[in-house]
């Protein structure tokens, strides 16, 4: 029974992590093509919870290294070579990775600065906000190729996003599409120029960063929106109210209030 990569990767920074201006940057590197084995989503993990706790950041962008990936999805011929029982296992961590992702009260954006195939673009679905780089690659979930779907949250995510039926018609087909394409199905919320691309996203990113934004707001809009998506309206009402309670007790929403009645511009600390 193989317990773990039969080639350990544990060594390398394969999710490399810098934080400035508010901004935690996550970016998937292991050249050319930033597949990930089980070791990069491990680190990915660990990467998401460090952004998590790292009181210095309130947006978390993920892109991948170099020019023409974001990410192309698992290691094939690492999974060729594991058991089906790792490659369950391999599957279901990558899933709880994606899911604490989604789940984390900061909003994440996805810079998709090159091909974001299989399940690459299960990582950037499991993102609030899709950035791609314009004419710079195709996206798509084309699993049904090798015999299998896309199971890193796939076929979840991609149906709640386009409707049932395009998300089965996309994934049957097994194709890729360019990025613009995928814009006009909502598969992404915008393209930016080639040219300076990370940089226009990081000032696309600083909008949602004190002093001009309450981030403690925008993370629990996430929240409310990620988590209340599927429950019965009750529940979800009843979260929002919880987050809502959250925030009347932060110095934002103080902030907030009394600059409205001054009729000046509010400073918000994320506190």
């Amino acid at each position: 029974m193989a317990t773990q990569s039969p080639q350990t990767e544990a060594t390398r920074e394969l999710v490399e992590y810098c934080a400035e201006g508010g901004i935690a940057i996550l970016t998937l590197s292991d050249p050319p093509a930033n597949t990930y084995s089980y070791d990069m989503m491990q680190q990915l993990d660990a990467r998401i919870l460090e952004a998590r706790m790292d009181e210095r950041v309130q947006v978390i962008v993920v892109t991948g290294s170099g020019e023409k990936f974001f990410c192309a999805g698992a290691n094939i011929s690492m999974l060729a070579k594991m058991t089906p029982e790792f490659k369950y296992y391999f599957c279901l961590h990558a899933n709880e990775t994606l899911s604490r992702m989604e789940q984390t009260p900061k909003l994440v954006i996805a810079a998709i600065n090159g091909h974001c195939v299989g399940g690459g673009l299960e990582v950037a679905l499991a993102a609030d906000i899709r950035i791609a780089r314009k004419d710079s690659g195709k996206i798509g979930l084309p699993e049904v190729n090798l015999g299998v779907l896309p199971g890193t949250g796939g076929t979840q995510r991609l149906s709640r996003l386009v409707g049932k039926s395009k998300a089965i018609e996309l994934m049957a087909l097994g194709k890729t599409f360019t990025f613009a394409e995928a814009k006009e199905l909502g598969m992404v919320n915008d393209t930016f120029e080639r040219d300076n691309f990370m940089s226009n996203v990081l000032e696309y990113a600083r909008q949602f960063c004190p002093p001009n934004k309450a981030a403690l707001a925008v993370g629990r809009i996430k929240r409310a929106v990620q988590s209340g998506w599927e429950v019965p309206i009750e529940s979800g009402l009843a979260l929002e109210r919880e987050n809502q309670q959250l925030l009347f007790q932060s110095d934002d929403a103080k902030e907030g209030l009394n600059a409205y009645i001054e009729k000046r511009s509010a400073v918000f600390t994320a506190k």
